[in-house]
């Protein structure tokens, strides 16, 4: 786990966040849509890495009933970064997940068996399924 550093604002970091755009844009508000932008999810099956902070956290909240996220670890991330980075990109396009995103659909929260929501560890398991 990565570990924790304090930085010039007070807020403490805990790595880095991966956050995976579910469902697509097509009736969404114009700040939701904003904040999508703003986190550089363009379209949907779109991954950003972002720092684990309370400014993205708080973008995060915000856009959470369209949105997955969870802690990616190194090997992941290192991953992504081979296989579909690109020169001058800071977002990420993804394939649809190898068999679904949840059994219960894309309008239901991780916990209770659907796709939104924070995954912890197991977005892992989710980018490596759409790489």
């Amino acid at each position: 786990m990565a570990e924790e550093k304090a930085t010039p604002k007070g807020t403490v970091t805990k790595g880095k966040l991966a956050v995976v755009l579910v469902r697509g844009m097509v009736k969404v508000t114009k700040s939701v849509k904003d904040t999508l932008i703003m986190l550089n999810l363009p379209r949907k099956n779109s991954c950003a890495v972002v720092e684990d902070n309370t400014i993205n956290k708080g973008m995060i909240m915000k856009v959470k009933d369209y949105v997955t996220w969870g802690i990616i670890n190194e090997e992941t991330l290192k991953e992504l970064q081979e296989k579909r980075g690109k020169e001058g990109r800071k977002h990420f396009t993804l394939n649809p997940p190898r068999k679904g995103f949840g059994r219960k659909g894309v309008k239901i929260a991780f916990k209770v068996g659907g796709a939104l929501g924070d995954r912890g560890e197991k977005i892992n398991d989710l980018i490596k399924r759409m790489i």
